[in-house]
Parts: structure tokens; C-alpha cells; sequence
């Protein structure tokens, strides 16, 4: 018994799909060129390359100007797509920035140009989805609230540095007091940088809030006092409180964009002031707090 073949489709049982952005164009982002597509007949050519110069960029904007583009679609790839987002956004384009996942499954596409044209195609086919863009003051606040969780970070490499030369000099204090950057470590390890040895003589240094016993305080603050292990608790001492330092600027500026953002949500007013008039300043925080919140970035 013969099996059946497949019936080819014919031309005319495909249906052309409708134009929903006539004026759509498509840039496939790199570190060092981009590729740009417009739709066919807009120029001589539909497809150039350009650099990725602030210049180059200004070429961009301009050749898309000629060409009666107003809406522009990119993939997110790292950070290249931001520069160029940022002065198309600048000159009015609608811009576009898609999944790279969302368009990246289709065969055929292996240069940079033709990313680009695929790209067009899709987005004046109305099948492109963007991502959130955020405006100018998110973004500033977006990025300072990244910084500090950097800071945050490379500040804890410090702590768990300074434990463990305590671990090696046989110093267990992180047995007794949970909080090694507590009030009362902090006091500690200030003591034993600035030449105390005796155990007995960090007894005053503890908090009355720490509830284990002082003798056993006494002994686990008795250990083998090495020399390269007192340099490496001072450096990473001193690194750690470097990094406190630039996290309270981090904070600062912070919280000047935070008023600047609160300002422009209230019509140029800040309710701080106003709130802090009418003894409200602890809903203004809270508001603030949520606000940072929001921008905190996704654990990646």
C-alpha cells in the first residue's frame, strides 16, 4: 500500500500578513558595529553597518531621520543596546527592546545584517513584545541601587576575610557574638589592631545586650596572636570599613534621586517637607523604602 505524499502548499494558499509598523526599523546591536534595516525602498540601501562611536551614533539617528523611520527594534544584548536606546529615545523613536530568545530560533540568519532585516520584518509585523524601558530617573536610580548591592557584596568578602584570620589565630569569637560588624566585634577587633593581647581586657567591650557568658567571651578571645594573620585582620579591617564609607555616599546619592523622583511624582513638590511639618516623616519613609524597593533589580 502506497502512502500518501504531502501536499505542497501552494503560493496562493499562504496569506501575506498585514503591515502594522510601516515605518519600522531594525538594528542588530554589537560591541563594535551595528547593523541597521529599513523597510525596502527607503534608500539605495535597506541594510548598513555603522560603528559604535558616539558619532557613529549620531549617523544612525540621521539616517533613520531620511528614511521616515519612527519606531526602531533591538535586541538586549548586554549593556551594548543602552548608548544607542538612550540617544534614539533622545530624538523621539519609538524603541523597541526585545528577548533575544523571542527571535533567535529561526534558521538561516548568520550575519549581522540579517539579524537586523529579521528584526525589521518582525516589528512591522506587529510580533515584537518590548521590555520595560525605564525613564531617565528610574534608570539613574536603578543603576546607583546596583552599585550599592555591588558594594554590599565586596564589603562581605571582607567580613568572612577577617573571621578567618581569627579562625587561624584560634581567636573563636564568632562563636559567641553572632554579629561579627556588631557594636560590640567591631569594638573587639579595633582593640586586638591596636595591640591589646590580654583576654580579660576586651571584657568591657561587650555590649550588656549579648547574652552569652563573659568567661566564655574570655576564652575564645585567648588565641595564637600571628603576626601575617594581625596584618591580613587589620587590611581587611581597613578594606571593609572603606567600603561602609562608599556605601553611605552610594546612599546619599540615593537619596537625592529619590527626591528628585518624589518631586516629579508630586508636581516639583516634596512631600518630605510638607509631611515632616505635620510630624508624618515615617510615611514618607516608608514611601521611600518602597520606591527602592521596586528598583531593586531581580537576584540573578
Amino acid at each position: 500500500m502506497k502512502k500518501k505524499g504531502l501536499k505542497k502548499a501552494k503560493d496562493a494558499d499562504f496569506v501575506p500578513m498585514a503591515v502594522v509598523n510601516p515605518h519600522a526599523a531594525g538594528i542588530d546591536v554589537g560591541d563594535t558595529i551595528h547593523a541597521v534595516a529599513v523597510p525596502v525602498g527607503r534608500d539605495e540601501q535597506s541594510v548598513r553597518t555603522f560603528g559604535a562611536m558616539s558619532c557613529d551614533l549620531e549617523q544612525i539617528v540621521a539616517w533613520l531621520e531620511k528614511c521616515g523611520v519612527d519606531t526602531v527594534a533591538m535586541e538586549s544584548t548586554g549593556v551594548y543596546w543602552k548608548s544607542l536606546a538612550t540617544v534614539l529615545i533622545q530624538h523621539d523613536f519609538e524603541v523597541y527592546l526585545v528577548n533575544a530568545r523571542h527571535v533567535q530560533n529561526v534558521s538561516g540568519r548568520k550575519t549581522d545584517k540579517s539579524d537586523a532585516e529579521w528584526l525589521q520584518q518582525l516589528h512591522s509585523c506587529g510580533l515584537l513584545k518590548s521590555s520595560y524601558l525605564p525613564d531617565d530617573i528610574q534608570e539613574s536610580l536603578r543603576t546607583l541601587v546596583r552599585f550599592r548591592r555591588t558594594l554590599t557584596q565586596e564589603s562581605s568578602r571582607f567580613i568572612l576575610r577577617m573571621q578567618k584570620a581569627l579562625e587561624l589565630m584560634n581567636v573563636k569569637l564568632h562563636t559567641e557574638i553572632s554579629d561579627l560588624t556588631g557594636k560590640t566585634g567591631m569594638a573587639i577587633m579595633e582593640a586586638i589592631i591596636a595591640g591589646e593581647r590580654n583576654a580579660a581586657n576586651f571584657l568591657p567591650l561587650v555590649d550588656y545586650r549579648i547574652k552569652a557568658d563573659r568567661k566564655d567571651i574570655e576564652k575564645a578571645l585567648q588565641g595564637n596572636w600571628r603576626d601575617e594573620q594581625l596584618f591580613a585582620l587589620e587590611e581587611n579591617y581597613t578594606c571593609y570599613k572603606f567600603f561602609l564609607e562608599r556605601i553611605s555616599k552610594c546612599d546619599e546619592a540615593i537619596e537625592a534621586k529619590l527626591q528628585v523622583f518624589a518631586a516629579a511624582e508630586n508636581q516639583g513638590e516634596l512631600p518630605a517637607t510638607e509631611e515632616k511639618k505635620s510630624n508624618g516623616y515615617k510615611v514618607v519613609k516608608k514611601r521611600k523604602t518602597r520606591m527602592r524597593q521596586n528598583l531593586m533589580p531581580a537576584p540573578i
